[in-house]
Order: structure tokens, then sequence, then C-alpha cells
């Protein structure tokens, strides 16, 4: 009795089915990769290659599996609140060399636990969002940026993690302090200056002359009150001068007994 053996597939039934995998991998991995970004997959690891694309705005669409994405070299002068709340294994975020003058309060929400670089240099930042930038652990920065030197930004400087290989590249573009416009950073607070000083010199000194200010006003009044007082009393004085006096009457004389 003859067995019968288990056909194998064809040939061309197995090259169909490599087609339809390969066609189906490409086709859901188009759909989760912003246009007009690139996102190679390497064992695993996405990375969303977003560079000189001419965006202007931070990309809705990324891949929740991004490990790196690079935003570098675009038109984006706004980080919104929650643009990358949902990029929980995202390693590097690139957004240097863009417009970005703001950043939200809550603008890199969900990135405090795995994110080990934010590159926010050649930008436009002047003042540092404490509230956006503090919580990270990441090493960020911020070189090239027109940084203005004040009491906030020494108070945020305190919570951040700066990258110590672009950190003698900031720069106070200005200052409260003339004399540091167009120095390094570092080199300002090297000096031992205190900008948070200045800021509390000027507050004292505003509250001295706003204190002042109220002394003169309760002087003036007491002034007043008592110089109005004395003109009521003086009138007085001269009105009950001029009343007629009353003619005393005179005692009678008792007859002698």
């Amino acid at each position: 009795m003859a067995t019968v053996g288990k056909q194998s597939p064809s040939p061309l039934l197995v090259s169909a089915r490599g087609s339809c995998l390969f066609l189906l991998f490409c086709l859901r991995l188009g759909a989760s990769c912003p246009q007009p970004c690139r996102c190679p997959d390497h064992a695993g690891a996405v990375a969303v290659l977003c560079s000189a694309r001419g965006l202007q705005e931070v990309p809705k669409d990324v891949p929740t599996e991004a490990v790196l994405l690079k935003l570098d070299a675009n038109k984006i002068s706004h980080v919104p609140n929650g643009a990358f709340q949902h990029l929980t294994q995202l390693r590097e975020l690139d957004l240097s060399q863009n417009l970005i003058e703001t950043i939200g309060p809550t603008a890199f929400s969900g990135l405090a636990g795995a994110l080990r670089l934010l590159d926010l240099s050649h930008n436009r930042i002047r003042r540092i969002p404490k509230d956006a930038l503090g919580k990270l652990s990441a090493k960020i920065r911020l070189s090239h940026n027109p940084l203005h030197c004040e009491c906030a930004l020494q108070e945020a400087l305190w919570e951040l993690k700066l990258d110590p290989d672009s950190v003698d590249e900031m720069a106070c573009h200005t200052a409260v302090q003339e004399e540091f416009v167009g120095k390094p950073l570092v080199q300002a607070l090297d000096s031992g200056v205190s900008f948070c000083s200045v800021h509390h010199k000027t507050t004292d000194v505003a509250m001295l002359v706003t204190m002042f200010g109220w002394f003169a006003m309760v002087i003036a009044y007491v002034v007043y009150y008592v110089r109005h007082n004395q003109e009521d009393a003086r009138r007085h004085l001269e009105y009950l001068k001029s009343l007629p006096s009353a003619p005393v009457p005179k005692d009678p004389v008792s007859p002698v007994p």
C-alpha cells in the first residue's frame, strides 16, 4: 500500500505569503510614522527621523515605541503641553536649531522616567521654563539661546541637569547687570554673582519707596488736620471776642440800721 506523502506548499505560494507579510509590515510602519519623517526599526527600537522637514509644530502621530525623536532644523516655535506624553520609552529628544520661544509648563510630561538627553540648543529661548524642565532627570542642552540672566534663570539652573559638554556655550544675551551681557553664564556664576540679590535689592528699594510715600501721606494728613483745627479754634475765639459783653449788675446798697 503506497503512502501518500504530505505535500509541501509550492514556491509560488510561499513567495505570495512572504510578499503579503512584508506589505502588511510596511503598511503598519508607514501608518504609524508621521509624514514626512522616516521611522527605521532596528531590533524593535524605533527611531523617528524628522530633521529638516520644514515642520512648524511637533508631530502628533509619533509611534509610542519610539526611543529616538529628531525634530532638529525645523521651524517649530512653540512646544505645547503634553506634546510627548505618550512617548514613555523615548530616550533622546532633539529639538535643536528650531525657532522655539515658548514651552508649555507640562510640555515634557511623561518623559521623566526614560529620557536621557533633551537638546534645546540653537533656539530663541530667553527664559528657562522651570516647571517644564525641573522634573526631568535627563541631560539638557541649552547653549546658543538668547538667555536673559536674572534671578528666575539662576533658580531654574539649580534644578536642571545640564549637559557638561555644552554648558560653557551658554551666554547672557541680556542681564539685569549690564556688565555680564555677552559673557558666558558659567563665568558669571563662578564669579559669585547672585542675580537674585539684585532682584531682592530692587524689591527692597521699591518697598522702602512705598513705605516712605505712605509715611509722607500720613504726616501730611496730620499737619493738615492740626492746622485745620487751629484755624477753627482761632475763628471760634474771634467770634467769642466779637460778641457784646453783658452789663454787670450792681449790688444794691443795704440801709444802715
